[in-house]
């Protein structure tokens, strides 16, 4: 009995360490009443923040440290002031999930200052959204922190209770975050765990993502297991390959400022798919005149090998190059990607080393006849880089680009997301806009909203897409369906759907060219509405297409950038059923796990107008299709019988 008693009385203390004092504790509430985030100090002196969704604690009293080069700032602190502020504004999203964003929150600036030693100051600012809340951390101008560093951060999200979690325990930095989103014990998570972002909960009362937005001039953020055990997570800043105690350094005459931390929250996981939350919380775009900047969906040579049927042995050329500018223009596609292989040098990435230069093309291909004779297609192209070759020659190169009309560039390999790397991809994306050249960044971190900074930042990739169909056997109908519900969260992902050799999981094989996919046909039509990507790639070979055309017809009319979305039916990881809307005309993709199901779609988004549709679905054999049409109201459900591996798309006319 005495030890228990003992073991409640630490409990005790303990708690009355974690919480904040009550005079101390300030709270925002979102606009809408529904989420609230409140910030406090503890008994030591250290901010603390918690965030609750329809009165039900979602992140419990959580830390908001920095490491600075000497010592940490986030103890012996005390309020010395708080502001409010609120905004209701629009933007436009020139290419995305929606056409413009709503910039709708409450604002908290709390003042903090240490009571003894330098009396340093730190701010932070708490905003509160109807579909999330997020906080940074500022260190305002001040003597005694000029020019520091920042080694580690210590934000905390910690939970109150073990929860439903996914993520991408990606294992280490310097990486290509190309992996799943797998279920997660929170109650034995450890602090050797490294989670990509986003890391998604379902508590039994909610839904959130953990997220970072506009980060610039920062290191990027992981997430790892409390180094004491508790449940919940700690953030962790990339480190600098120079030196891995140092993650940021500042600049000398100006504030320190973290990019924000997210908790993206809605009632249903499905949900959070709607938020632009990331985007309204980025810089505005820095790019004046955006008229140039056009999404659309592309060929591509890489994927299936390039093989062209009547062109053999053929690779990288100018007569395969030709052929697929001729399959873009046939299928009203307005842009032919090129990828590795085509300028001076390159093969193995194209690293730096003697020989190498992408304002030459290798003996195959010539990039000046190939750019012109797309042209007199209608068609732009796009070439790939790698990224160190960028780096060496980035303006003579854009300036020949842009000569050229080359539409866009694809770079690759950058593999890091320290501080100066982060710099690296503004630094891009800055010069790429003077050339009116966009971009598609490969190799690279999840997005961080950047894509409102710089809107020629069309797609990334930051994902494991269809490419790896060629090489493994982990591109499952799950690990499509999770990735709805994790990564399309946060951004465009350069997946590269358009895989038309369906075949059963019994019967995938792995193959360099020509490769296979494991799911049905409606499956892959469905990824072209599900996955958001301004810049989608229409994979395979123009061969494949003609042999079987089955559903080409839709990937012919689907639209790569959107005016709204909506999440209308899904189980996390098991399906999911999303309606996007350009101009007048919705459209429907649905995608199923390895377990058949009939699910009931309510069509309300279609509002009260009478609608033609039009529907593809599973057919008897993985590759084939079942197209149909009739009349809908929005007042009907739609019965959808997904196969195993399955799916759906649907295109609604208005009438």
């Amino acid at each position: 009995m005495g030890l228990d008693c003992r073991a409640i009385l630490a409990c005790l203390a303990a708690l009355l360490v974690a919480t904040p004092a009550s005079a101390q504790v300030h709270e925002l509430t979102s606009p809408d009443g529904t989420n609230r985030v409140a910030i406090g100090l503890n008994g030591n002196g250290t901010p603390l923040y918690r965030v609750t969704r329809r009165g039900a604690q979602v992140i419990t009293n959580s830390p908001i440290i920095l490491d600075l080069d000497v010592d940490s700032l986030g103890y012996g602190m005390a309020i010395t002031g708080v502001e409010q502020a609120s905004a209701d504004t629009t933007y436009p999203i020139v290419v995305g999930k929606a056409a413009q964003g709503r910039d709708h929150y409450n604002q908290l600036t709390v003042h903090f200052q240490e009571k003894g030693g330098a009396k340093r100051r730190m701010d932070v600012i708490l905003r509160a959204y109807d579909d999330g809340v997020a906080f940074r951390t500022v260190i305002p101008l001040q003597p005694a922190t000029a020019a520091t560093i920042i080694r580690y951060e210590k934000t905390g999200f910690y939970f109150p209770e073990a929860y439903k979690c996914w993520g991408f325990n990606v294992g280490k930095f310097g990486s290509s975050h190309e992996g799943e989103f797998d279920p997660v014990d929170t109650a034995r998570m450890r602090d050797h765990n490294l989670f990509s972002l986003p890391f998604v909960c379902e508590t039994g009362k909610a839904a959130f993502a953990l997220a970072e937005a506009d980060l610039l001039d920062f290191a990027g953020m992981y997430l790892t297991g409390r180094g004491d055990g508790g449940l919940g997570l700690q953030l962790k800043l990339s480190p600098s390959l120079a030196d891995y105690r140092i993650a940021v350094r500042t600049r000398v005459g100006s504030p320190v400022i973290t990019p924000w931390r997210v908790v993206m929250l809605a009632d249903k996981t499905g949900q959070l798919t709607e938020s632009t939350i990331l985007t309204n919380l980025s810089t505005p775009s820095r790019i004046e005149d955006t008229s140039w900047i056009k999404p659309g969906l592309t060929s591509w040579d890489w994927w299936s090998g390039p093989v062209i049927a009547s062109l053999p042995g053929k690779r990288t050329s100018t007569e395969v190059s030709k052929a697929l500018i001729d399959f873009a223009a046939a299928s009203g596609f307005p842009y032919a990607m090129i990828d590795e292989g085509w300028y001076a040098g390159a093969g193995g990435g194209g690293v730096r080393r003697p020989g190498v230069d992408i304002t030459r093309w290798s003996d195959p291909i010539n990039i000046e006849e190939v750019a012109a004779y797309a042209k007199s297609k209608n068609v732009r192209l796009w070439l790939w880089a790698h990224w160190e070759a960028i780096d060496d020659q980035m303006e003579e190169a854009l300036t020949l680009y842009e000569r050229l009309g080359i539409a866009g560039i694809k770079v690759d390999f950058m593999d890091r997301d320290d501080q100066w790397m982060v710099n690296w991809y503004s630094k891009l994306l800055a010069a790429a806009a003077r050339h009116r050249i966009m971009v598609d960044l490969h190799g690279a971190y999840p997005p961080r909203g950047l894509t409102r900074t710089y809107p020629n930042f069309m797609t990334q990739e930051g994902v494991m897409g269809a490419e790896y169909n060629k090489w493994s056997k982990r591109v499952t109908a799950r690990h499509n369906v999770m990735l709805a519900y994790t990564r399309g969260l946060l951004g465009p992902m350069d997946y590269t759907p358009g895989g038309f050799l369906n075949v059963s999981p019994d019967q995938f094989r792995i193959r360099g060219d020509l490769p296979f996919v494991q799911t049905t046909r409606a499956h892959g039509l469905g990824l072209y509405v599900v996955f958001d990507s301004p810049l989608a790639a229409v994979a395979d070979s123009p061969d494949t297409y003609a042999a079987s055309p089955d559903g080409f017809d839709f990937i012919r009319e689907v639209p790569a950038s959107w005016d709204e979305t909506r999440f209308l039916a899904g189980e996390t990881g098991e399906f999911i059923v999303m309606a996007r809307r350009k101009g007048k005309t919705w459209y429907l993709g649905a995608l199923n796990a390895e377990t058949g199901r009939t699910v009931s779609v309510p069509l309300n988004f279609l509002g009260n107008r009478r609608h033609g549709m039009t529907l593809w679905t599973d057919g008897a054999a993985p590759n084939a299709v079942v197209k149909g049409e009739r009349p809908v109201t929005g007042s009907e459900k739609l019965e959808l019988t997904l196969a195993p591996t399955g799916g759906a798309v649907a295109i609604f006319r208005e009438r």
